[in-house]
């Protein structure tokens, strides 16, 4: 197979922004990349454009008017991918909601297999193991403690694909299942939680790397009772998840996130309604009611996920928040890469697979490529 050469007028690498930049494609991989003019007439040429590496969804529960929770995951998730695809998300995880353990262990199994195929990059689990004064749309007769055996059970039917789950380490047994849960070699993330600032120091220590959503459901930030936010936001060896959208964060704390020790990971946190109509849907057996670009629990009124996509949050993140566009680029490839030790992915690098995103002068999405093979991307 010839080789694919694409120029830009910007080209983002780990290490720099090349000014103008090329990347070559081979055989599904980045086969070379560098600055300045490219070697030989591109085969695509974006000359007020941005390349950057594809974009990797780490918390995503749906799409397309699809769920991971639906009664078939395997087949939503093939939709969900699609979907996202066409806004740059060219890898994600499949996030799922509170649900009884048997459903929880058959989605689990069912979604391993696409992800042994490669269609998803790992299974996260939001929940069961949330406080249930922290729950958000969660349905709070589901939630549970996390003990041993519920937890192995779960870990086992996904066969080492559950790269992340969310735990509240106030729960009975929490620090203890924060080991647990990594000793698996997941990710366990702080979220959800009434945790405050020194227990939430204690989960770090016992092996938590992430924060799910900071400063979303969990205990708020005060002058006398710091909470868990600033323990994660304060310390370099955390990923903290951010919901660039404009509903869940001010734009100045995505910008303070975005400038803590921790490094940002923007994250859609979509629920079904993303990329689709707006109107009634379900999430977890909660209703929804998804209007002016908002979801919220029909219950209460609480946020319940959202309809952002990833080529979205950049664009917030650069316009509203003044985070440099390289620097939120890597919010949503290299960061979430890093924390889910996603190694073939999230950096523009020789050897890598190509995975990349065309972003035009005013952020929207021009094309997208993964493993080398273009897509057509979002009208």
């Amino acid at each position: 197979m010839s080789p694919t050469l694409i120029s830009a007028a910007r080209v983002i690498t780990p290490e720099a922004v090349l000014e103008p930049g090329w990347v070559e494609v081979r055989s599904g991989r980045i086969s070379a990349a560098g600055s300045g003019t490219p070697p030989r007439e591109p085969d695509a040429s974006y000359p007020d454009g941005t390349l950057a590496p594809g974009f990797i969804d780490a918390h995503i529960h749906g799409g397309g008017g699809f769920s991971f929770n639906d009664a078939d995951p395997a087949a939503a998730a093939v939709r969900i991918a699609a979907v996202h695809r066409e806004h740059g998300t060219t890898t994600l995880m499949a996030s799922l909601v509170t649900a009884s353990l048997e459903h929880l262990e058959a989605a689990v199994a069912a979604l391993a297999d696409l992800v042994e195929e490669g269609v998803l990059a790992g299974i996260h689990l939001e929940g069961p193991w949330l406080s249930p004064y922290h729950r958000g749309a969660h349905t709070k007769s589901l939630l549970r403690t996390p003990d041993p055996a519920s937890i192995d059970r779960l870990m086992l039917a996904g066969r080492g694909t559950i790269k992340m789950v969310t735990i509240a380490p106030e729960l009975e047994g929490g620090l203890a299942a924060i080991r647990q849960i990594t000793g698996y070699g997941a990710v366990a993330a702080v979220g959800h939680t009434g945790a405050d600032y020194d227990l939430a120091r204690q989960a770090i220590a016992a092996g938590a790397t992430a924060g799910t959503h900071v400063f979303n459901a969990m205990r708020s930030l005060h002058h006398r009772e710091p909470g868990p936010a600033l323990a994660l936001l304060e310390d370099p060896a955390v990923f903290a998840e951010v919901i660039a959208d404009g509903v869940h964060l001010h734009p100045s704390l995505v910008r303070f996130i975005a400038g803590s020790p921790a490094r940002a990971v923007f994250v859609t946190d979509a629920m079904a309604a993303a990329c689709a109509h707006e109107g009634t849907y379900d999430l977890g057996g909660l209703e929804v009611r998804v209007a002016d670009g908002e979801a919220r629990l029909v219950s209460n009124g609480a946020i319940a996920g959202s309809i952002l996509t990833l080529d979205a949050a950049v664009r917030h993140a650069v316009r509203h928040a003044g985070i440099p566009l390289a620097d939120a680029v890597r919010a949503a490839t290299q960061n979430p890469a890093d924390m889910l030790g996603l190694t073939d992915v999230g950096r523009i690098r020789q050897g890598l697979r190509a995975d990349l995103v065309v972003l035009g002068g005013d952020l929207e999405v021009a094309a997208v490529m993964k493993a080398g093979e273009w897509f057509q991307p979002a009208s």
